[in-house]
């Protein structure tokens, strides 16, 4: 199940490392919080390579994160990793909203000079 995710980043957790039976790993989890009425924090993992995207972006970035959510059952309990696979700064962050524009309220114009 891929998904796409919104929020501004409000933590990095610090990176782990191990080795595992198929070699060394790493993973970094950070939290964002969604922009919605009720906001939610989501806390999500980059694994391997993943891990250095992490590092183009500093806390307070608004990101669109495409994830996987995956769930898999151990000693009859169940556990569900949300993984990032891409992390992309918002395109209208930073971008401020146009400002309206209106005509200075004295011209020096007289008031009677309309054509009709």
């Amino acid at each position: 199940m891929t998904l796409q995710v919104k929020g501004k980043l409000i933590q990095k957790l610090a990176t782990e490392t191990g080795e595992g039976k198929n070699g060394k790993w790493e993973k970094q989890q950070f939290v964002i919080e969604t922009d919605e009425q009720f906001p939610k924090k989501i806390c999500i993992m980059l694994w391997g390579d993943k891990v250095s995207m992490l590092g183009k972006v500093t806390e307070g970035d608004i990101l669109n994160v495409s994830i996987n959510i995956e769930s898999r059952e151990y000693n009859s309990r169940w556990y569900t990793d949300i993984k990032a696979w891409r992390i992309e700064k918002d395109a209208d962050e930073g971008s401020a909203a146009p400002m309206p524009i209106e005509p200075p309220a004295d011209l020096g114009l007289p008031d009677d000079d309309l054509p009709f």
